[in-house]
């Protein structure tokens, strides 16, 4: 087999969990606009977190240099260990425009992929 097919087995087969990821990130991002309890927003923080660097490492895999150095930005911005103050609505804002990114990001692939 060529590298090249073997790139696009590899894409596909981590496809599915990447979709999973996504779609419950931007679930729970878009849960945050609500008034939830503190501690919900400190385990979407860990669980971005771990999604985010998961996904930085898949995507280093697959050697999509961009995607990587995207995921590792959004790990660090939600990384649970030191709070970075944006106040309630520029969190709002930020918890928005990624879970849509998240979003849109499944259908691109979705097309790339057909």
């Amino acid at each position: 087999m060529d590298r090249r097919k073997k790139h696009h087995l590899k894409q596909k087969s981590s496809f599915g969990y990447n979709n999973l990821i996504k779609t419950s990130l931007a679930l729970l991002f878009f849960l945050c606009l609500l008034d939830m309890p503190y501690g919900y927003y400190e385990l979407v923080r860990f669980v971005a977190f771990a999604s985010f660097s998961f996904l930085a490492y898949k995507a280093n895999q697959l050697e999509k240099s961009e995607q990587v150095f995207i995921y590792i930005a959004l790990a660090i911005l939600f990384q649970p260990f030191y709070k970075i103050a944006l106040g309630r609505e520029l969190w709002n804002m930020v918890d928005v425009m990624v879970g849509v990114g998240l979003l849109i990001s499944i259908f691109i692939k979705n097309k790339k992929l057909l």
